[in-house]
Parts: structure tokens; sequence; C-alpha cells
């Protein structure tokens, strides 16, 4: 066993590279188990800077210089962030209280689409069987109600929370986006000159990092724009909410978009029912709904992420559990990345045969 353990350690820790890139995974992983909750508004605030120092990069290919590069960028961004918070914020808290406010009464338009659906089965449902399905909405409802105000006492802490990230992320975004150059050099005192290994790593994250923030919110956007057209054509309730809800499950693969569309058809059912079968308002308004869907997966994804969804599904869906169940919405958001990362150290780490490569170089 013991010859084993060091034939291992000989074959994959023998390079002085693979060891510092060791140290530096430990040491960054420590920091962000014991101080991620804490840092979260750092990094979020690192990865809006990365999205924006794009476009800095942009203007200045344009002979642009980067002062003027900065406060073009920071400007567009502040107002587009403020403009969300004053505009957007209040309409989604309007249109969820309106939810809240109004499930019983949609609860109960579900519950008669519901009866004339059986009232047109009764050979195979009996009235008794309708009636108690009847009293278990109501009930739910009452319940859902009581569970509201619980949760709306219970979500102050999380509102002071937000308060304060609204208030530091776009301050550490302006300090982090002007003093880049600085912020890095002064990063690149504490790494070794001979980088290698962390050098490598650092080129392929700094690269699919910045790709994956632009592309994911590129398609946050078009999918909230696309979304909120068909529910608005088809008169749906509460449809910024909705789209609002649609455009984040994309930050989720695979498992948002089957979550999503629970609420969706649970509003259009209670909405219209199932009136006019297959070419009723609630069908037409699902086939559009699932269209977008469907060029969202097999179309903008592919355009936006050629060159970062390099991952197999299973890894994206285990990334996507583990991150999340550490830090929450955040860990999902920053799964894929994250992901990458490691399959980047893999990549880039030493073995045997570059291990015998070396020692023949050297000989």
């Amino acid at each position: 066993m013991i010859k084993v353990f060091k034939g291992w350690v000989d074959r994959y820790l023998s390079d002085p590279d693979a060891i510092l890139l060791l140290v530096w995974i430990i040491a960054m992983l420590a920091v962000v188990l014991v101080l991620g909750h804490i840092l979260m508004p750092v990094f979020l605030s690192v990865a809006i800077a990365l999205l924006l120092q794009f476009w800095v990069n942009i203007l200045q290919k344009h002979q642009i210089s980067r002062s003027i590069s900065f406060w073009i960028v920071y400007t567009i961004f502040a107002t587009v962030f403020f403009g969300a918070i004053f505009f957007m914020l209040p309409l989604l808290w309007r249109q969820c209280v309106s939810l809240v406010t109004e499930m019983p009464v949609l609860l109960q338009n579900g519950k008669n689409a519901f009866t004339d659906f059986i009232h047109s089965k009764q050979d195979y449902i009996s009235q008794q069987y309708l009636d108690s399905i009847g009293a278990s909405l109501v009930a739910q409802s009452q319940d859902l109600g009581k569970r509201a105000v619980t949760l709306s006492l219970a979500t102050i802490p999380g509102l002071i929370t937000i308060a304060v990230y609204l208030v530091l992320v776009p301050l550490l975004v302006f300090f982090f986006l002007r003093d880049s150059l600085q912020i890095v050099s002064w990063i690149k005192r504490f790494v070794p000159k001979n980088r290698g290994m962390i050098g490598k790593v650092w080129v392929e994250m700094n690269q699919q990092m910045g790709n994956y923030i632009r592309g994911k919110i590129y398609e946050i956007l078009i999918v909230f724009i696309f979304t909120y057209v068909v529910f608005l054509f088809f008169g749906l309730k509460y449809q910024v909410l909705l789209a609002s809800i649609v455009a984040l499950s994309v930050i989720i693969p695979y498992v948002g978009v089957v979550l999503v569309t629970i609420p969706v058809a649970l509003v259009g059912y209670f909405q219209w029912g199932f009136g006019g079968g297959v070419t009723g308002e609630f069908a037409l308004m699902m086939y559009s709904y699932m269209f977008v869907q469907f060029v969202d997966g097999n179309i903008i994804v592919p355009l936006l992420f050629s060159e970062t969804m390099n991952l197999h599904p299973i890894a994206i869906i285990v990334a996507i559990l583990f991150f999340g169940s550490v830090w929450g919405f955040w860990g999902v958001f920053f799964a894929i990345p994250l992901a990458t990362l490691v399959k980047a150290v893999i990549n880039a780490w030493p073995t045997d045969k570059d291990a015998h490569h070396r020692s023949h170089h050297q000989a």
C-alpha cells in the first residue's frame, strides 16, 4: 500500500509547479469556504469587472484612451444597474404581491376549469372525488397565504443583505475596473516569476470566465425579451415576474427549464383553463413558450458558448449540485466556470510522461 501511494506521489506530485499549484488551490479553497459568504460581493464585483473590461479593451482598440474608455463603460453600467433597481425591482415586487393576493382567485379559476373538464368525464370520475379536490384546493390556498406572510417576515434579513449588495457592488466594480492593471501587478508580486502551471491555468480561466459571464448575461437578456414578448402578446398575467424567472432559469442548465415551466403552466392554466383544447389560448401560449426554450437551447446557447461549454452534462450537473449547496444562488451561477477551472487544472497537471520528458531533457 505504501509503495502504491509513493508511486502515485512520484507520478503526480514530483513537479515543483504541481506542488505550487496545489498550495494555491488549497489556500484559495480555504478562503472561499471560510469567507465565501462574506466575500460574495467581492466575487460578484470581480465577475462584473471582467465583463466590463472586455468592452474597455474594445474601446481602447479604437484609439480611445483607457481613462475615457473606463468612464464610458462604467457610466453605461451604472445607468443600467440603477435603472434596473428603481424600475424593475419595484415592478417585480408589485407583481409578487399581486400574485400572492390573487392566488385564491387563481386557484378558484383553476378549480372551475378543472370542474368543467371533469364534468365532461363524469362517466369516469365521481362527484364526491371532485368535491374533495375542490376542498383541497381551498385549504392549500389558505395555507399559501399564511406561508406568504411568514416568508415576508423571514426575508427581512435577506432584504438588508440585498441593500448592502446594492451599495457595495457598484462601488467595488468602480475600483476593480479602474485599477485593474495595478491590482493584477500587485497579485503578480506573490506569484513566482516562473509561473509554469499556474500561468497556464490562469490564462485559460481568464478567457473562459470572461466568455462565460458575457455569454450568460447576453442569454439572460435575450431569453427575458423573447419570453416577455410572448407573455405580453397572449395577455398572461405577471409577465415581468414570469419572464424574469424564466430568464434566470438559464443559469441552471438542463434543470432550470424544467423547474420554471411549472409556474408558467400553472399561471396560464389558472387564467385560461383548458378552454379551446389544443388551439386554445393556454395551449398556444405554451407552444410559443416552448419554442423560445427550443431556440435558446439549440441556437442561442451554441452561438454564445461554443468555446466555453466544453463540459460533459454530468460534470455540469454535479458542479451545480456541489457549488449550489455550498454558496446557494451564486454557487449555481459560477458552477460552470468553477468546473472549467477544475478541468483546466486537470489538463495542466503533469503526468508521468511529462516527468519522464523533463528528466530526459535535463539529461
